[in-house]
């Protein structure tokens, strides 16, 4: 670590791990209420469980990509970070901010608009938060040494996150436009420019850990950037399908959805390439493995599975199943939770300067929460399958089919449960590197 304000990444890094803790309990209550163990119905509903759960993900995330920008940036820009007590405020704000959201979904104090929940006074203190982050890279991007290839896209990627919050914030008498904003940021977000905010930190941790020069990196960079535009923006066509928007976005949707797939195949081929040509020779070997398993894994989720039901024909019958969770839930791993994963398994030693990495939990946390993923996809895949065979092909009850497919969830909560013991090795992990040291001759920050 070059720069002491960059140890204020810490507390981001920590805050997801709380958050997603908290998102693997809610998830369980879930997976038992869907075995038909619902006991917990009277004091937290399935819809408050499932608000909550979605919205944690989202938290969660969105703190380590802040963490990662806080982390990057000074060294990017080879700079202090231009204002650190001013980082702590907007974390302690963001925490504030999330905190009283997931206690309002239990007190039904929400607008109940999908992965767009949190009451509409709240949504005004998120772009306040949001702001404050912007202004802070910004000005410590501006104010540095240098302007890279890499911060440039992290930042842009960043603030386009930002701007796209906004239309979510409009409301309509009309379903259909509501709903037609509100994939602006939803897909926007997830198929769009978290993209870039992916491109960029994947493009960091090669850079450090390949040692491939820079510019080989970031002409690669660009190539990504140009895929996901092209591809991404257009690809919201396949939500618009069957919401009330005009024919031609079945064609649109179709044709471009088909192509989103390349820009997560371009990530795994960069990534591999560059660590080939690398040698891989860097000692933090685990944080290598993570950002590798990052662009392989994103391809799978959510290339491959996202191009195997967004075709019109498929979707018309998977839409809105559990066929849905079975992407949504490897294609969030591995595109974005992977890769906050790898963030932190780079930053943590250099922070606290413990070279704990090489240990056998470093490996249990990667190898059992991955396999643990898979095999939740897979219980996703055979429930999302055998409901839309017996509910939208044969006609059965919404209900009689929940019942029926009880028995998957049982191996999705056994899935669950591998998966959360790698979750809790990388947590331990995380505890046991204790907190960042001062750099020497650096600016002191209380972290």
């Amino acid at each position: 670590m070059k720069y002491s304000t960059q140890r204020i990444a810490y507390l981001f890094f920590a805050t997801s791990m709380l958050l997603l803790t908290l998102q693997i309990i809610y998830g369980f209550i879930m997976g038992f209420a869907h075995m038909g163990y619902d006991g917990l119905h009277s004091v937290i509903p399935f819809n408050a469980a499932r608000a909550t759960h979605t919205n944690l993900l989202v938290m969660w995330l969105l703190s380590g990509f802040m963490g990662a920008a806080y982390y990057i940036i000074p060294e990017e820009a080879e700079r202090e970070l231009m204002w650190p007590k001013l980082a702590i405020v907007q974390w302690a704000a963001l925490v504030i901010t999330g905190v009283t959201a997931i206690i309002g979904f239990h007190l039904n104090w929400w607008e109940g608009r999908k992965f767009l929940e949190i009451p509409r006074g709240l949504d005004f203190l998120v772009v306040v938060d949001v702001l404050m982050f912007i202004f802070n890279i910004a000005a410590t991007i501006w104010r540095g040494k240098r302007i890279t290839t890499t911060s440039s896209v992290l930042f842009f990627g960043l603030l386009a996150a930002a701007l796209l919050y906004l239309p979510g914030m409009i409301t309509f008498d009309s379903q259909v436009l509501d709903s037609y904003f509100r994939w602006w940021v939803v897909h926007l977000w997830v198929e769009g420019v978290w993209e870039l905010i992916m491109g960029a930190i994947l493009s960091y941790l090669l850079i450090k850990m390949t040692g491939v020069d820079r510019e080989i990196v970031e002409k690669w960079l660009y190539i990504i950037v140009g895929v996901t535009f092209l591809s991404g923006i257009l690809g919201t066509g396949h939500h618009y399908y069957y919401i009330g928007t005009p024919k031609y976005w079945l064609m649109i949707g179709g044709i471009f959805s088909a192509l989103e797939p390349l820009a997560f195949l371009g990530m795994a081929f960069y990534a591999i390439g560059m660590a080939r040509k690398g040698g891989r020779q860097h000692p933090n070997k685990i944080a290598l493995t993570w950002t590798l398993g990052c662009a392989v894994m994103s391809f799978v989720g959510a290339g491959f599975l996202g191009f195997a039901h967004t075709l019109p024909a498929v979707n018309m019958w998977t839409h809105g199943t559990l066929v849905t969770a079975m992407h949504g839930h490897l294609a969030f791993w591995g595109a974005y939770a992977m890769l906050i994963f790898a963030m932190i398994a780079y930053a943590l030693p250099e922070m606290t300067g413990r070279a704990i990495y090489k240990g056998r939990l470093a490996e249990i946390s990667f190898w059992t929460s991955n396999i643990g993923m898979v095999a939740m996809t897979g219980a996703f895949a055979v429930a999302g399958v055998a409901q839309v065979y017996m509910e939208r092909m044969s006609g059965m009850d919404f209900l009689a089919v929940q019942e029926a497919i009880e028995v998957h969830f049982l191996g999705l909560v056994l899935a669950a449960t591998l998966f959360s013991v790698g979750i809790v090795a990388f947590i331990v992990d995380f505890v046991r590197y204790g907190k960042p040291q001062p750099v020497d001759g650096g600016a002191a920050v209380t972290v």
